[in-house]
């Protein structure tokens, strides 16, 4: 197939698309342009995006940038994707599409908002595990954060970037939240290693919580299983030391 006839094929295949498109806003005797067709595209886009039918809305807007990648509505409906993933709980998607966005349009409007779905999908993605932390008892040390320490991080990168966005304070709590729930699960693992004798590892995990998560409520544990695992090694002298950081910091509280 020749250029000429590749192309005439990609304009019928896109007019006979537009004769499928629900609320089509052409009258019979109006002649159908390429615009005309892009733009009923993006409002039945908007349309299922505001009705809440996020799978009808992804297909629309996945159309739109597929068939005119340097239309008036690619950027848009690039940045509309993503929140069609987030919203459908396609959040690989809702990831990939954000970090193209973002490696496209650094500097578009919408880009700190591509920051903040990207963070908000890991943190969702991760909500199975977040609701089954308090019962999973010694089985808790295997369970894997990485997803929840992303989610940190992609949120952490968002606010150092967009302080002042209208997202930061629901960033800010998300943050805490995540904070708290991975210090707990290194408190998990060192009780797990300090029943199973493996001292050494126990408090490499206690001084990562008092280190790195001094904010979070499970510093004083930390400290209490740093005393125990110095004991044990017989390193009185920095057992001696964490039992007077933690009769400082309970006096603090």
């Amino acid at each position: 197939m020749n250029f000429i006839k590749k192309k005439k094929f990609y304009l019928i295949s896109i007019l006979v698309a537009s004769f499928i498109l629900s609320g089509c806003n052409s009258t019979p005797e109006e002649e159908i342009t390429i615009e005309m067709i892009e733009k009923d595209i993006y409002d039945q886009a908007q349309s299922r995006l505001k009705s809440g039918n996020y799978a009808l809305a992804i297909v629309s807007l996945e159309t739109l940038e597929r068939q005119f990648p340097f239309g008036k509505y690619a950027e848009q409906a690039q940045s509309e994707l993503i929140f069609a993933y987030y919203k459908n709980s396609s959040y690989d998607a809702a990831i990939s599409a954000a970090d193209r966005f973002i490696s496209l349009h650094p500097r578009h409007p919408n880009t700190p908002y591509a920051f903040y779905l990207k963070g908000l999908a890991r943190f969702t993605d991760d909500q199975s595990f977040f609701g089954d932390l308090p019962l999973l008892g010694d089985m808790t040390h295997k369970r894997d954060l990485s997803k929840a320490k992303e989610s940190f991080d992609d949120l952490s990168e968002f606010l150092t970037r967009y302080p002042e966005s209208e997202y930061a304070g629901n960033a800010k709590q998300r943050m805490i939240f995540l904070r708290n729930l991975i210090a707990r699960q290194e408190i998990y693992v060192a009780e797990y290693y300090i029943e199973r004798k493996a001292y050494v590892a126990a408090v490499n995990r206690a001084n990562y919580i008092i280190k790195h998560m001094s904010r979070t409520p499970e510093v004083a544990k930390a400290l209490e299983i740093s005393i125990i695992a110095y004991k044990e090694l017989g390193k009185d002298d920095l057992a001696k030391e964490a039992e007077e950081v933690l009769k400082t910091y309970k006096e603090n509280i």
